[in-house]
């Protein structure tokens, strides 16, 4: 099993997950060699100290801030952490989404009783921040 396969499995929960669009990022090439292509870009996983720094100076953004914003509001991210659905409309691509893991966890309750839960946060290429979280199957 692959790092990103452990990861959404909910097996990698001090991993962070990171889709960069190809069109979002000067130098793909680059990070191709650290990561995976996949169909609209490139997805980096790696120790989360490590991602956060590596999101933040590839986008620009304050991973921390995006999650701020985007728990805002709700959106919809597919289960492979590649693409998602903007509630201000279908037609537009993530430009970068921003994952995590967390181990399921009885005592909180909820959804976090049910298993693993992925967090995803997302900058849309239209400026709308979203998120969206789920139970691994």
């Amino acid at each position: 099993m692959s790092e990103r396969e452990a990861f959404l499995a909910g097996e990698r929960p001090s991993d962070i997950h990171i889709f960069l669009h190809e069109d979002s990022v000067s130098n793909s090439e680059a990070l191709e060699a650290h990561g995976e292509r996949v169909a609209d870009g490139i997805v980096l996983v790696m120790d989360g100290d490590q991602a956060r720094s590596v999101f933040q100076q590839a986008t620009g953004i304050d991973p921390m801030a995006l999650a701020q914003e985007a728990m805002k509001e709700d959106g919809s991210v597919t289960e492979d952490c590649t693409a998602a659905t903007c509630p201000d409309g279908a037609e537009h691509a993530p430009k970068f989404i921003f994952a995590f893991a967390e181990e399921q966890n009885e005592e909180v309750g909820g959804i976090y009783a049910d298993g693993p839960v992925i967090h995803a946060y997302v900058a849309c290429e239209c400026g709308t921040r979203y998120s969206d979280k789920w139970v691994v199957e």
